[in-house]
C-alpha cells in the first residue's frame, strides 16, 4: 500500500505526521469518493513529486475515471483561482472586486460528478493554497448543500497533513542532494 510506503518515509523527528497521516486517511470516514478525491487533489496542489507518486496510484484505484478527472481538474482550476481571487481581496482597492474576472472556470458549473464532492476538494485545495474568499465560498455552498462541519473539516485536516508531509519530504530531498 502507497500509505504505508508514504509514511515510512517521513522522519523520525516528523512522527506526528507520520500518526497524522494514518489516521486522516486510513480512518476517515468520508466516503470513498470523497476521501480520495480529495486526497488527489491536494496531493497535486502540494506540489510535491513524492506524495503525488504514493498517493496517485491509490486514488486512481478508488476512483472512477470521472472522479479522478475531476480531481485533478479541482486542483487545476483552484490552482489558478486561488492567486486570482487570493489576490483580489488583498489588494486595498476595493475596485479591482468590482472588475470582471474574465477567466474560465467552466468546470466548476461541470465537473462531471456529485457537485458537493467537487465543492469539497475544491475547498481542501484552497485551504493549501491560502484562499479566504476561495474557502468562505465553497464552505458555504458546502454548507447549503447539508454538508456538516465534521466533514469539512475533515477534508481540511487531508489537505494540512499533506501539504505538511510533503514540505517535510521535499525538504528531505533536497538536504539529501
Amino acid at each position: 500500500m502507497a500509505l504505508n510506503e508514504l509514511k515510512s518515509a517521513v522522519p523520525d523527528y516528523a512522527k506526528d505526521l507520520k500518526l497524522n497521516l494514518g489516521s486522516v486517511i486510513g480512518n476517515s470516514e468520508l466516503p470513498q469518493q470523497q476521501l480520495w478525491g480529495t486526497v488527489l487533489a491536494c496531493a497535486i496542489a502540494s506540489r510535491s513529486p513524492k506524495v503525488l507518486r504514493e498517493l496517485e496510484p491509490e486514488a486512481k484505484a478508488n476512483l472512477s475515471p470521472e472522479a479522478y478527472t475531476a480531481a485533478k481538474s479541482a486542483a487545476a482550476v483552484m490552482a489558478m483561482n486561488n492567486v486570482f481571487y487570493r489576490t483580489r481581496h488583498l489588494l486595498s482597492d476595493p475596485e479591482y472586486g468590482n472588475l470582471r474576472a474574465g477567466l474560465r472556470m467552466n468546470v466548476i458549473g461541470n465537473p462531471g460528478v456529485d457537485k458537493v464532492d467537487f465543492e469539497l476538494w475544491s475547498l481542501a485545495v484552497s485551504a493549501i493554497n491560502g484562499c479566504g474568499m476561495c474557502l468562505d465560498s465553497h464552505e458555504q455552498v458546502l454548507r447549503k448543500a447539508g454538508v456538516d462541519r465534521e466533514t469539512i473539516q475533515e477534508a481540511v485536516k487531508i489537505a494540512a497533513v499533506l501539504q505538511a508531509v510533503g514540505a517535510t519530504l521535499d525538504a528531505e530531498a533536497a538536504l539529501a542532494e
